[in-house]
Protein backbone atom coordinates (compact mmCIF):
# COMPACT_ATOMS: atom_id res chain seq x y z
CA UNK A 1 0.00 0.00 0.00
CA UNK A 2 1.71 3.55 -0.76
CA UNK A 3 -0.01 6.36 1.87
CA UNK A 4 0.72 9.87 -0.10
CA UNK A 5 -0.29 13.37 0.94
CA UNK A 6 1.35 16.84 1.49
CA UNK A 7 3.57 17.71 4.78
CA UNK A 8 1.71 17.33 8.00
CA UNK A 9 -1.78 15.93 6.37
CA UNK A 10 -1.62 12.85 8.62
CA UNK A 11 -0.21 10.74 6.13
CA UNK A 12 2.20 9.04 8.81
CA UNK A 13 -0.30 8.36 11.52
CA UNK A 14 -3.03 6.46 9.11
CA UNK A 15 0.60 4.15 7.80
CA UNK A 16 0.67 3.50 11.55
CA UNK A 17 -2.84 2.53 12.00
CA UNK A 18 -3.02 0.45 9.01
CA UNK A 19 -0.37 -2.07 11.00
CA UNK A 20 -1.55 -1.54 14.45
CA UNK A 21 -2.69 -4.91 14.68
CA UNK A 22 0.27 -6.38 13.09
CA UNK A 23 1.98 -9.11 16.13
CA UNK A 24 5.69 -7.74 14.26
CA UNK A 25 6.30 -4.40 12.28
CA UNK A 26 9.47 -2.92 10.61
CA UNK A 27 9.20 0.56 10.93
CA UNK A 28 12.07 1.58 8.05
CA UNK A 29 13.54 4.68 8.45
CA UNK A 30 15.38 5.49 4.83
CA UNK A 31 16.21 8.87 5.28
CA UNK A 32 19.16 10.76 7.34
CA UNK A 33 19.56 10.69 11.07
CA UNK A 34 18.88 13.38 12.94
CA UNK A 35 22.19 15.61 13.48
CA UNK A 36 22.89 17.85 16.78
CA UNK A 37 22.75 21.32 14.03
CA UNK A 38 19.55 20.42 13.17
CA UNK A 39 16.56 20.83 15.94
CA UNK A 40 13.73 20.97 14.21
CA UNK A 41 14.82 17.47 12.23
CA UNK A 42 15.71 16.19 15.64
CA UNK A 43 12.51 17.02 17.38
CA UNK A 44 10.59 15.78 13.94
CA UNK A 45 12.09 12.19 14.16
CA UNK A 46 11.89 11.84 17.91
CA UNK A 47 8.04 13.10 18.03
CA UNK A 48 7.84 9.96 15.24
CA UNK A 49 9.79 7.34 17.12
CA UNK A 50 7.41 8.32 20.68
CA UNK A 51 4.22 7.40 18.97
CA UNK A 52 5.50 4.00 17.35
CA UNK A 53 4.17 1.20 19.98
CA UNK A 54 7.41 -0.41 21.94
CA UNK A 55 6.91 -3.65 20.36
CA UNK A 56 8.17 -2.15 16.43
CA UNK A 57 11.55 -2.52 15.76
CA UNK A 58 13.25 0.76 13.94
CA UNK A 59 15.45 -0.14 11.05
CA UNK A 60 17.92 2.68 9.51
CA UNK A 61 18.43 2.13 5.91
CA UNK A 62 18.60 3.26 2.63
CA UNK A 63 18.24 -0.38 1.47
CA UNK A 64 15.01 -0.35 0.43
CA UNK A 65 14.89 -3.43 -1.58
CA UNK A 66 16.71 -5.56 1.46
CA UNK A 67 14.44 -4.11 3.95
CA UNK A 68 10.93 -5.18 2.25
CA UNK A 69 12.67 -8.44 1.44
CA UNK A 70 14.41 -9.48 4.18
CA UNK A 71 11.40 -9.81 6.83
CA UNK A 72 8.63 -12.18 7.58
CA UNK A 73 6.43 -9.58 9.01
CA UNK A 74 4.72 -6.28 8.36
CA UNK A 75 7.19 -3.43 6.70
CA UNK A 76 6.20 0.51 7.31
CA UNK A 77 8.54 2.91 5.15
CA UNK A 78 8.27 6.42 6.06
CA UNK A 79 9.44 7.94 4.01
CA UNK A 80 10.09 7.51 0.56
CA UNK A 81 10.89 10.78 -0.18
CA UNK A 82 13.57 11.19 2.26
CA UNK A 83 14.97 7.83 0.79
CA UNK A 84 15.42 9.76 -2.31
CA UNK A 85 17.09 12.79 -1.01
CA UNK A 86 19.37 10.04 0.60
CA UNK A 87 19.83 8.53 -2.75
CA UNK A 88 20.80 11.44 -4.61
CA UNK A 89 22.76 13.06 -1.77
CA UNK A 90 25.22 9.88 -1.14
CA UNK A 91 25.62 10.03 -5.13
CA UNK A 92 26.30 13.57 -5.28
CA UNK A 93 23.92 14.09 -8.13
CA UNK A 94 21.70 17.25 -6.96
CA UNK A 95 23.75 19.24 -9.62
CA UNK A 96 24.27 16.81 -12.57
CA UNK A 97 22.11 16.86 -16.10
CA UNK A 98 18.34 15.77 -15.10
CA UNK A 99 18.83 12.36 -17.51
CA UNK A 100 21.86 11.01 -15.15
CA UNK A 101 20.16 11.28 -12.14
CA UNK A 102 16.88 9.93 -13.68
CA UNK A 103 18.91 7.27 -14.82
CA UNK A 104 20.15 6.90 -11.17
CA UNK A 105 16.73 6.97 -9.58
CA UNK A 106 14.85 4.65 -11.83
CA UNK A 107 17.72 1.99 -11.60
CA UNK A 108 17.38 2.36 -7.45
CA UNK A 109 13.80 2.18 -7.82
CA UNK A 110 13.24 -0.95 -9.70
CA UNK A 111 14.62 -3.22 -6.77
CA UNK A 112 12.19 -1.85 -4.34
CA UNK A 113 9.38 -2.95 -6.52
CA UNK A 114 10.58 -6.33 -7.26
CA UNK A 115 10.59 -6.61 -3.62
CA UNK A 116 7.16 -5.72 -2.97
CA UNK A 117 6.52 -8.75 -5.21
CA UNK A 118 8.09 -11.12 -3.07
CA UNK A 119 7.47 -9.37 0.75
CA UNK A 120 6.49 -12.06 3.02
CA UNK A 121 4.14 -9.22 5.22
CA UNK A 122 1.87 -6.47 4.94
CA UNK A 123 3.90 -3.46 3.26
CA UNK A 124 2.95 0.58 4.09
CA UNK A 125 5.27 3.00 2.20
CA UNK A 126 4.98 6.30 2.91
CA UNK A 127 5.64 9.22 0.21
CA UNK A 128 4.76 12.70 0.18
CA UNK A 129 2.64 13.92 -2.95
CA UNK A 130 4.61 17.61 -3.78
CA UNK A 131 3.61 17.82 -7.21
CA UNK A 132 0.32 19.86 -6.46
CA UNK A 133 1.93 22.99 -5.25
CA UNK A 134 3.90 26.24 -6.61
CA UNK A 135 6.87 25.14 -9.13
CA UNK A 136 10.22 25.38 -6.90
CA UNK A 137 12.51 28.28 -7.26
CA UNK A 138 15.64 26.37 -7.28
CA UNK A 139 16.81 23.67 -9.45
CA UNK A 140 17.09 20.63 -6.39
CA UNK A 141 13.64 21.60 -5.77
CA UNK A 142 12.46 21.00 -9.28
CA UNK A 143 14.61 18.01 -9.97
CA UNK A 144 13.14 16.68 -6.46
CA UNK A 145 9.67 17.10 -7.13
CA UNK A 146 9.82 15.70 -10.61
CA UNK A 147 11.93 12.69 -9.58
CA UNK A 148 9.47 11.92 -6.60
CA UNK A 149 6.41 12.17 -8.67
CA UNK A 150 8.51 9.66 -10.72
CA UNK A 151 8.96 6.97 -7.97
CA UNK A 152 5.94 7.60 -6.57
CA UNK A 153 4.05 6.70 -10.38
CA UNK A 154 6.05 3.33 -10.23
CA UNK A 155 5.44 2.57 -6.46
CA UNK A 156 2.10 3.07 -6.76
CA UNK A 157 1.40 0.82 -9.71
CA UNK A 158 3.47 -1.80 -8.25
CA UNK A 159 0.91 -1.74 -4.50
CA UNK A 160 -2.41 -2.64 -4.56
CA UNK A 161 -3.76 0.40 -2.97
CA UNK A 162 -3.06 4.28 -3.14
CA UNK A 163 -4.42 6.60 -0.37
CA UNK A 164 -4.25 9.96 -0.03
CA UNK A 165 -4.01 11.84 2.69
CA UNK A 166 -5.18 15.21 2.75
CA UNK A 167 -6.12 17.39 6.12
CA UNK A 168 -6.28 14.12 8.10
CA UNK A 169 -9.03 12.63 5.65
CA UNK A 170 -7.96 10.16 4.16
CA UNK A 171 -9.39 8.78 0.12
CA UNK A 172 -8.63 5.15 -1.41
CA UNK A 173 -7.67 5.98 -4.84
CA UNK A 174 -9.27 3.87 -7.53
CA UNK A 175 -7.77 1.97 -9.67
CA UNK A 176 -5.61 3.37 -13.39
CA UNK A 177 -8.32 3.30 -15.96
Amino acid sequence: MLVTGGVRSGKSTHAERLLADEPAVAYVAPGPSPSADDADWAARVAAHRARRPASWTTVETADLAAALSGGSGAVLVDCVGTWLTALVDEAGLWDAPADEVHGLVLGAVEPVVAALGVARGPVVLVTNEVGLGVVPAHRSGRLFRDLLGTVNQRLGAACDEVHLVVAGRVLVLPDPL
